[in-house]
């Protein structure tokens, strides 16, 4: 299947190089062989004359709004788009009644609405009853995942269909056709030399763009610009270094992108690898994810991952934050590369994290108990007089500075034993205390 025929290239050579390489029928479109594959949910959509409110989910760049149009077309209805980030209710308003002015006169809606996450919930609402009533086929795009950014009432009425980056192949592919209808107008309007792109140079473009078509196109505008600007008419690897200032990542601050990679990294570092910790933490910089807030994550993998297994995993997390405020970027984040890689190859222990969450729950469902008068503080002569503090032992007076037998929960509360040693690391040792002075305890007992 080839990415874009080139009958979709007969727009003006005015209109944005992106507008005229847009699919103009369902099989120019590469990619999504998930979904549109003979037999696959959008293929059959599309085939069987029946459309149905949709979602799509995916990252920018991957033809949610090209699909979206071809709906359109495949079903010869009125195409209305509203973008959530500049439109209103006013907006939604004017779609409702030029979507009834359409149903009068016979003819389908498909109202299209881009960023749908970025609507408040009484915007999304306003939506349901022409769902409902089928005045229009709602298709909404979005970045972030529906289950969370879509209200329950409108993800019940439409299926959801998740796409996927493109491939190298199909942007390397768009790569050379992007060039060829550049070339085709610079020799038509101006009788200007052809440009040449390396097949390396194509294929770094096509790491470059992440799997957004988008963005694809629009650095093979700009580099092909600069390219003749310079009198050069070979476009290699050098060239796009001078041509393309920055070379970011796709990373998305604020979406499923940002979380994912944060797992990865989190992972990584549970999972006791240093090399893939050191990925996903330079995946994260080199996307631009702000190094003070990753300075915060690693800490917080440092006390939930490791804990009292290796302290010194806290101690250098905390000093790695405190190096880049410091130094900041790009020296801090040296540190910041090593803590990572310590507290991957550190011991691991989440048994202080689970007894703190065991102890939290405990607290919150059971009832607020006494503390013991003999652990109460006894500052006045009342307060002496009423036992505060009575028969209280203190435990520096005691063999093994340890008031063997003593009691410190509230009164008729049984032990918890919340908090489990692992077998690794200072809690090793940190077992054989415990055990030593429940030793001591039983003895009492005894």
């Amino acid at each position: 299947m080839d990415l874009f025929s080139h009958s979709s290239h007969k727009l003006a050579s005015g209109a944005p190089l992106a507008e005229r390489l847009r699919p103009r029928t369902l099989d120019q479109v590469a990619g999504q062989i998930h979904l549109l594959g003979e037999g696959k949910p959008l293929r059959v959509a599309f085939e069987s004359g029946r459309p149905h409110s949709m979602i799509f989910w995916g990252p920018p760049g991957v033809g949610k709004t090209t699909l979206a149009r071809l709906m359109a077309a495949g079903f010869d209805a009125q195409f209305l788009a509203i973008s959530a980030v500049l439109g209103g209710v006013k907006d939604i308003r004017d779609a409702v009644t030029a979507a009834q002015v359409a149903q009068s006169q016979g003819r389908r809606t498909i109202l299209f609405v881009d960023e749908v996450h970025r609507f408040n919930k009484a915007q999304q609402d306003a939506f349901l009853p022409y769902v409902e009533s089928g005045l229009f086929t709602f298709i909404g795009a979005t970045t972030e995942n529906p289950s969370f950014e879509v209200n329950s009432a409108l993800l019940s009425r439409a299926r959801v269909y998740v796409l996927e980056p493109l491939s190298s192949d199909d942007l390397t592919r768009l790569a050379a056709q992007a060039l060829t209808v550049l070339n085709e107008d610079e020799t038509r309007e101006a009788n200007a030399g052809v440009l040449a792109l390396s097949d390396d140079a194509c294929k770094q473009l096509a790491a470059w763009a992440d799997g957004d078509a988008r963005r694809l196109i629009n650095a093979v505008e700009v580099v092909a610009e600069a390219a003749r600007a310079a009198g050069r008419s070979l476009i290699d690897p050098e060239w796009l270094e001078v041509a393309l200032s920055q070379n970011l990542r796709r990373f998305d601050k604020g979406g499923d992108a940002f979380y994912d990679q944060i797992s990865a990294l989190h992972k990584s570092v549970r999972g006791s690898n240093p090399d893939a910790s050191l990925y996903w933490l330079c995946r994260m910089l080199d996307g631009g994810a702000d190094p003070k807030y990753l300075a915060r994550r690693i800490i917080r993998m440092a006390w939930e991952d490791i804990g009292l297994a290796d302290p010194r995993a806290m101690q250098i997390a905390n000093e790695a934050a405190v190096t880049y405020d410091r130094l900041g970027s790009p020296e801090g984040e040296l540190a910041l590369a090593q803590a990572v890689m310590y507290l991957a190859i550190a011991a691991k222990s989440n048994a202080g994290y689970v007894a703190y969450n065991q102890a939290k729950a405990f607290v919150k469902q059971d009832k607020s108990r006494e503390v013991p008068v003999h652990l109460r503080n006894a500052p006045t002569r009342l307060m002496k007089e009423l036992g505060y503090g009575h028969a209280y032992r203190y435990a520096h007076d005691e063999p093994h500075g340890y008031a063997a037998g003593e009691t410190y929960l509230p009164e008729g509360m049984p032990a918890q034993n919340w908090y489990q040693p692992v077998a690794r690391g200072m809690e090793i040792k940190i077992a054989e205390k415990m055990a030593f002075l429940r030793s001591l305890d039983d003895e009492v007992k005894s």
